[in-house]
Formats: C-alpha cells, structure tokens, sequence
C-alpha cells in the first residue's frame, strides 16, 4: 500500500507546473463562446482535449528551453513566479467558469434559443479533467517509449541526435497509428452504421405507383435499393394536386429522380442509370432540370427542393445520385473526393446529351448543392468544358471550407465587403446572400446566374486548419449578425473550437448554423431561375407556406 502511494505521489509530482498553468489557461480560453451554443457533454470534452493541449504545449516550450540549454531563473525567482502563475491562472479560472453561462447564452440570443440558467461549470469540469487524464497518459506511454529509444541511440550517437531521431520516430509511429488503425477504424464503424441506417425502411413511405415515377415497378431503380434518404427525396415532394391548391393554377407532377449507393456500383455506373431514369420519365421535357449533389448521407434539404418545384408550378426535373452513407462533416474530412467525383459523372451524362437538344426546346440546366453537394457541384460543371454551351446557373448553400472555388471568390470579393457577406466584382455572375435576402442588387444579372447561401454562424463553412495559428477575416469588424461578440481568436483554441462545432452543425434552428431556411431557398430560386408570375406579395405568401412550425 505504501509502494502504490509513493508511485502515486511520484506520478503527479512528475507533472510539470509550466504545463499546467499552459493547460488551465487552454481550458479557460474553450469555454469562451464559438459559433454554436453547446451542451454541457460537448463543453467537458471540447476543455479535456483543450487541458491536454495546454499541458503539451507548456511542457513542449519548457522543453524548447532546456532543449537550447537557455538560463534557468534563480530558486527566489521561480518561486515568485509560481506564486504569481497561481493567483493569476485561478483568478482566470474562476472567471471564466463564471462567465460560461453569460457566453453560452450570447450564442443562444443570437439564434432565437431560450436562455439556459446553467452552463453547468461542475459537470463540464469533471468530464474535462477525465478526458485529459487519458489523453496525457496516452501521451506519456510515447513519451516513456521515445526515452526508451532515446537511451539506446546515445550509445552511438550525440545525445541532442538521439533525442531528435526518438522524437521523430515516436511521432511518426503515433501518426500511422492514429490514422491505420484508430481513424481507419472508427471509419469502419462510421461507414458500417450508418450503412444500417440507410438500410432502415419506413413503413410509411410507399412505393410510387405511377408508372413515369423514379421507384415505380417500371422504373429502372430498384425501389428497395434506393436508401432511405433517397426513398425521402422521392416520396416527400409536393404533388401537381398540392402545387395546384397553393398557387391557383395549372400544375405538373415534379419529376425526381434518385439512385442510391446500393443500386449499381460505382459513380459512373450511377450517373448512367439515373440519366436513363432522366430520359425514361420525360426530365428532359420539362421547363427546368437541376442536378442535384447530396449531402454525404444521400439527403436533399427539401427546403431547396419543395420551393423551386412550387415556384415553377411543378415544371421541373431533379436529378441525384447518392455518394456516401456518412454524414457531410466526415466524409468532407475522410474523403471530399467522393462528392465531387459524383457531381461531375453526373452532370457529364445529362450535359453531354443536353447540349444535342435544340436550344430552344431544352430545359434551364441548373446545379444545387448543400454542405458537401455544394463542394461536389463547384468543379462539375468546368468552365473551359461548358464556355461554347454555358448552363444557366447554380444555388449552391453552405459551402465547405476546402471548396476551392469559394475560397478564390471570397478572397477576390469587393474590399468594401464583409468576408461573411462578400460582393463579387460586379456581380453579374455571382451573388451571395444570407438569412436577409442582398441578391437584389440594383445590379443586372448576366446570362450566367450563381448564388451562394451562407450563414456567419455556419461552422461547415468557415472552420480552416489555419484557425490554429491564424486570426480568421470572419472576426473582424463588422461581424455576422448571429455570431456572438465574445468570440475571441486564441491560437489552438479557436480551431478546437470550431472543430467540435461540426458535429452539431444541424442542431440548432433553421436559420442558423447549418440549418438553411427555405425563404433564403425561395429567394436563391427566384433570382436565379426567375419563375414566372410571382409577385413580391406572392413570394412572401411562399415564405409563410414554408416557415418552420414551432414545436
């Protein structure tokens, strides 16, 4: 008993006093506001891996230090200068912890949300200090085997050699590990569960029995291979009976057309069955024809969809085809590719034959997009490829942040424009807009009509690598209207962050975050497609159709 309680003792006092003022200070600066308001679980996490940074970045410039054999301070002066650290870092501490429920609530302000009376500081605490325990040790172990290593070398080398060689290789061994077998295989898991859940089978949506419908027993899509969002996509729209009784008028049954992961292997094997569906059910007939990228599960915001098939009165084809069972925020970290892979097969199949149809009896040929569909349709449609025969716009919303094309016009907009907000050239080609609507311009409209819907608190788009070292333009002044003012960069912290603020994207309000609100959809449509027939009284009678229901 006394041997375990030595070790113990021997174990925490092995900790460095540099680290820890490092991690506190880390864990003050995670509780601070982000983009999103979160959960007290979220909070303790997020501060776990921010403690367990801290601490390695204290203990790695105290390292730094002895490393370059720099002075240390006298006996008096360090003691002093832990004396300080103390009172200085509980004094932060303790504000900050007291200030999480004011900041949390700033967020929540700002996107319509009740206040919570709590961040719950003692929960979130607990849960911190248990996940940096077990980051920190997983790191000693490497620590322990690069010493370890480090003793053998220095019988043949330099002792600064053998150290630098150790450092290098535990890190090298850490990276392969952590992406061959823990990344790889919570890949495996990610893939395999939601692979289930797309095979799940909702009772109550039914096979179509129209025979020109996508899924019908004349279809050429396997209705039971279709996944389950795509079965949503299909079964969900409004009919010509629904359009009809909204608008008064004449209406048509939107064509859609889905092809799921499950029924034919490959993206080209898909983009050439849904572009036979396409052809089989009359899409190339129809006043207006999107090619839509999903999301990384399949799913299409019916939002974006519903609108533009009531503001058209039914006239309309959507085509899809779906690339991925795994959530946009994995699959644009694990692998992007797939989306834009998926966007450009099919959008191949259905220009190839679009530019063969007399210019005057084709449909508009348009590309959607959201979150990682957006990213997919920006490289579908090559401006060299598509220059003699030009389609005629996009709505591509939420973009994220590797969308190259994205980041070549925000960095290109107007100096005068914010970077959550920005204005592009003149904008004849481009236009943004957020959740109140700037796309009428006063401006004209070229023949080529694109717009991006973006949110300022939408972390999808504006989360980057570079957060950890570099103060974004989306902080500076003026700031989107539903980003809370104390946000505040600080080197590592933001990153992480923003970083935890992906997975609960979609989980705030419609508006907000990730969340796209269909009276911005209606107002992306109209700009870009121009439906005929709609008064602006009419266009807000929409909007009123389609906003959200409390619960």
């Amino acid at each position: 008993m006394a041997r375990l309680k030595s070790r113990s003792h021997s174990y925490w006092d092995s900790f460095s006093f540099v680290g820890l003022v490092f991690a506190t200070l880390f864990f003050c600066g995670s509780v601070t506001p982000s983009l999103l308001p979160r959960p007290y679980f979220v909070q303790g996490v997020l501060s776990g891996f921010s403690l367990a940074i801290g601490y390695g970045v204290g203990v790695f410039l105290l390292w730094c230090w002895t490393f370059l054999e720099l002075p240390h301070p006298s006996e008096v002066l360090a003691t002093r200068f832990k004396q300080a650290s103390v009172i200085g870092t509980s004094l932060v501490f303790l504000g900050s912890t007291w200030r999480a429920t004011e900041w949390q609530n700033s967020i929540r302000e700002r996107m319509e949300l009740p206040p919570v009376e709590s961040a719950d500081p003692f929960w979130f605490c607990v849960i911190a200090i248990v996940v940096a325990c077990v980051l920190v040790a997983i790191a000693r172990s490497m620590i322990f085997g690069g010493r370890k290593l480090s003793r053998g070398l220095e019988r043949f080398v330099p002792r600064r050699i053998a150290i630098s060689v150790s450092t290098v290789v535990v890190l090298i061994v850490a990276t392969m590990i952590a992406n061959g077998v823990v990344a790889r295989g919570m890949l495996n898991f990610a893939d395999g569960f939601f692979l289930k859940a797309d095979l799940l089978i909702d009772d109550q949506i039914e096979q179509p029995n129209r025979s020109l419908a996508c899924g019908s027993e004349e279809s050429l899509v396997d209705w039971e291979l279709i996944g389950r969002r795509g079965k949503d996509f299909i079964a969900g729209g409004p009919t010509r009976e629904e359009i009809a009784a909204f608008t008064g008028e004449e209406a048509m049954h939107p064509i859609r057309v889905c092809v799921g992961m499950r029924s034919v292997d490959g993206e080209d094997a898909r983009a050439e069955l849904a572009f036979e569906e396409l052809k089989r059910v009359g899409g190339f007939d129809r006043k207006v024809l999107i090619v839509a990228t999903p999301t990384g599960t399949g799913w299409l915001d019916e939002g974006a969809v519903d609108t533009v098939e009531y503001l058209h009165h039914g006239d309309t084809a959507i085509v899809s085809a779906q690339y991925s069972y795994l959530p946009s925020w994995i699959t644009i970290l694990v692998d992007p590719s797939r989306s834009r892979r998926s966007a450009t097969a099919l959008f191949d199949k259905v220009y190839a034959y679009w530019t063969t149809l007399p210019k005057d009896e084709r449909p508009r040929l348009y590309l959607f997009g959201l979150s990682l569909g957006s990213f997919g349709c920006e490289d579908a449609a090559d401006l060299l490829e598509t220059f003699q025969d030009p389609i005629n716009g996009s709505v591509l919303s939420g973009p994220p942040f590797p969308s190259h094309q994205w980041q070549s016009l925000v960095a290109g907009r107007n100096p005068e424009s914010p970077v959550w907000l920005p204005t592009f050239r003149n904008q004849s080609m481009v236009r943004f807009t957020s959740q109140i609507n700037t796309l009428d311009s006063g401006k004209a409209w070229g023949p080529i009509r694109n717009v991006y819907i973006q949110y300022a608190s939408d972390p999808m788009v504006w989360f980057s690598p570079s957060l950890a070292w570099h103060r974004p333009e989306w902080l500076t002044s003026p700031r989107g209207p539903d980003v809370s003012p104390g946000l505040r960069w600080s080197p590592i912290v933001t990153f992480l962050q923003i970083a935890f603020d992906l997975p609960m994207a979609t989980s705030v309000p419609i508006g907000y975050g990730h969340n796209y609100a269909p009276a911005n959809y209606i107002d992306a449509w109209n700009a870009v497609t121009e439906p005929e027939g709609w008064s602006n009284e009419e266009i807000s009678r929409l909007k009123q159709f389609f906003k959200p229901t409390e619960e």
